[in-house]
């Protein structure tokens, strides 16, 4: 690949993951703040993104593969995610508010896939290419968390507004990028081309089927962390909350390339329950965790999210991509992102603002303060469940379990 269009595609990845990174981390901070929302609605506004990877896959296979360029369709979503967003940064209604961060999501959720798929349409070898080019998305989030949490906007709007102004630069941006046509325009859409069958019987395996299960439960107790961490830190008097939550990301960069390490030593089963053991470690670091003589337990809880992330759910990615076909596995991927990020997700910010809402705690005079020990510890008692119901029901006997085959260290992730 030209120099040159290795610098366009790595500004596009930079700018993509700039803008999530820059609103949905300090989110409930604000709605918390000088919005005075509740846990339950913080909850729901965080599942919002949810909702919009329920509904991408069916977006982009209707319009994106059939009838409009990817580069235009995505500028124009990015154009019309920057209008809602900035819209919805001035709204002090909890009604007002989800609607339009809802539309938001639908709009900017469909934008991962399709800038993902624009890269690989512009490349001759994507396990060669892709990586070098990917993790400058990774480095966009992390700028994003540097900078709102170095200039302490985590408690206002202005992080919204920043990611308007960025979305508006990305939207713009993807016009200038390679024409990329659609390759579907001549095919009929069914739903058996977003999950085909084939694809959907692989959850008729056991191993498969329980991996699945296994995924879905895990993402109830994650959402606690997505939507709640950096609420949590600044109520329990962290500074620079925000910036310090980049060092998540960067553990998850340093774990990225010690998976195949690992994988070769532990197996899949074990890497696995790693992940998920990690996400119980890290919620009773937070629970017995404060700023002053356990500081390092904070610190600690932050920088287990490589393990928590790399170590379940691209372990997860590695596996499905082993088990299915060549011909099956992007829609296999697709299947486990649409239960996992969609569904599971989902599920857990309703019942992450549920259970904030009923730990809330008598305040006076301004925002709600909670008692996060307890909030925690629920956390991490669900995330134990799950693991202890994989680590006795999972079983990978009779495949080559701690083999890394080449064609999977590719593997595509969301770093959140």
């Amino acid at each position: 690949m030209k120099l040159q269009l290795r610098v366009r595609l790595s500004t596009m990845m930079f700018l993509e993951y700039f803008i999530w990174g820059a609103w949905y981390v300090t989110l409930g901070t604000w709605l918390a703040g000088p919005l005075h929302f509740t846990g339950q609605q913080i909850g729901l506004a965080a599942g919002t993104t949810a909702v919009g990877a329920i509904l991408a896959p069916f977006f982009v296979g209707i319009v994106a593969d059939r009838f409009f360029a990817t580069q235009k369709v995505l500028g124009l979503l990015h154009i019309a995610g920057a209008v809602l967003l900035f819209i919805a940064s001035i709204q002090t209604s909890f009604t007002a508010f989800y609607v339009l961060i809802l539309l938001y999501c639908l709009a900017f959720m469909p934008t991962l896939s399709l800038a993902n798929s624009l890269a690989f349409r512009q490349m001759d070898d994507p396990k060669e290419e892709f990586g070098a080019i990917r993790v400058l998305g990774s480095g966009g989030w992390i700028v994003a968390g540097l900078l709102i949490g170095t200039l302490r906007l985590e408690a206002t709007s202005t992080p919204m507004r920043l990611a308007a102004l960025a979305s508006l630069l990305m939207g713009l941006y993807s016009f200038t990028l390679p024409a990329t046509p659609p390759l579907a325009r001549t095919e009929k859409f069914t739903l058996d081309s977003i999950f085909p069958r084939e694809a959907m019987k692989l959850l008729c395996e056991r191993s498969m089927l329980i991996f699945v299960i296994a995924s879905f439960l895990i993402c109830i107790p994650l959402q606690f962390y997505y939507a709640f961490t950096n609420l949590f830190l600044n109520q329990t008097g962290v500074s620079n909350a925000a910036g310090k939550m980049t060092g998540g990301q960067m553990s998850e960069l340093v774990c990225m390339l010690l998976i195949p390490w690992f994988f070769r030593r532990l197996g899949v089963k074990y890497m696995l329950i790693a992940g998920m053991l990690a996400w119980v470690a890290r919620y009773l670091l937070f629970a017995y965790g404060n700023v002053n003589a356990h500081m390092w337990m904070l610190w600690g809880g932050i920088l287990l999210h490589g393990i928590c992330y790399d170590f379940f759910f691209v372990t997860g990615q590695i596996y499905i991509d082993r088990k299915a076909p060549l011909n099956l596995r992007a829609a296999a991927q697709g299947i486990i992102i649409f239960i996992t990020y969609g569904l599971g997700m989902f599920v857990g910010s309703w019942l992450s603002g549920a259970v904030v809402s009923h730990y809330a705690l008598a305040a006076p005079v301004g925002a709600a303060t909670y008692d996060w020990k307890s909030i925690w510890l629920f956390s991490a008692g669900a995330s134990a469940i799950v693991l202890l119901l994989f680590l006795f029901t999972f079983s990978d006997k009779g495949e080559d379990s701690k083999s890394l085959p080449s064609e999977s260290v590719d593997t595509v992730h969301v770093p959140i």
